[in-house]
């Protein structure tokens, strides 16, 4: 994948690693828009990284990023690069975590994904060229103590990047796929994890991060899982379930969450 001359779209990337990622992106010369639901940010971004193109959109809502797809394509052009970032967590258990917080994180971290894909991989597969990029979570691999609604959310997209992946190998289309599995990464969305390893579970810098992330879209991988440690999951999964337990005890997994403070405003 040839970044320069791209349309990359970020979706939620006025903040955090989303803002990293642009910065980059737009510095390889490619055409950078971004998606956010927050205008003050985009304005902030707009001033940091000259020539990037944002627009507002709420990807919670189905209309709204089927509108701004087409204003998009009309005005911008067809997207090459399609990074699916946007992201919420609620940092709750189970049954304090209120119902309408539940469903605008699996519309937010689930079910804009398949939006912004029937909006913009049509025109891909008619060229036969494109990359769509779902920004996962090692949550997505093990479930966390605290991150129920965050966790399923991961697993669910995990899946959905698998079969996307599946479907375009069967039509023998060129348009790639990556799936991307970080550990906590220290931005204002997990401020107050911990971690009891540091050495194999760092906490991850966001600009090292989307490096990263954008290094694995060039070289075309189809599977980024950050720091290495993370791979272990899938390893565990072979124990019994209360040894997997044990183990996920053990490595601090399970009270990453105790002292998570998060954004002030979680939307």
């Amino acid at each position: 994948m040839i970044m320069q001359n791209s349309i990359v779209l970020i979706t939620g990337g006025a903040s955090g690693i989303g803002a990293y990622m642009a910065r980059e992106c737009a510095e390889r010369g490619a055409t950078v828009v971004v998606w956010d639901i927050n205008e003050t940010m985009l304005r902030g971004l707009e001033t940091t990284v000259p020539g990037i193109t944002t627009m507002r959109c709420n990807v919670a809502d189905r209309a709204d990023v089927y509108y701004q797809a087409e204003q998009l394509q009309k005005t911008v052009g067809h997207v090459d690069i399609l990074i699916n970032n946007a992201g919420v967590v609620s940092g709750t258990t189970v049954l304090e975590t209120p119902d309408d917080s539940i469903i605008h994180t699996f519309n937010v971290n689930v079910l804009a994904h398949f939006w912004t894909v029937k909006a913009f991989l049509p025109s891909m597969l008619t060229r036969n060229s494109g990359h769509i990029v779902t920004i996962a979570s090692a949550a997505g691999l093990i479930g966390v103590k605290g991150l129920a609604d965050y966790s399923a959310s991961k697993f669910a997209v995990f899946g959905f990047d698998e079969a996307l992946r599946m479907e375009l190998r069967s039509r023998k289309s060129a348009v790639k796929t990556t799936v991307v599995c970080p550990f906590f990464i220290d931005t204002g969305m997990f401020k107050g994890v911990k971690t009891k390893f540091p050495l194999l579970l760092p906490i991850l810098n966001k600009e090292k991060t989307a490096h990263k992330i954008i290094h694995a879209i060039l070289q075309q991988k189809k599977r980024l899982i950050i720091p290495p440690f993370v791979y272990s999951t899938v390893w565990l999964r072979l124990f019994p379930p209360t040894v997997l337990d044990i183990l996920a005890d053990f490595f601090g997994i399970n009270h990453s969450m105790d002292d998570f403070v998060g954004r002030i405003s979680k939307k």
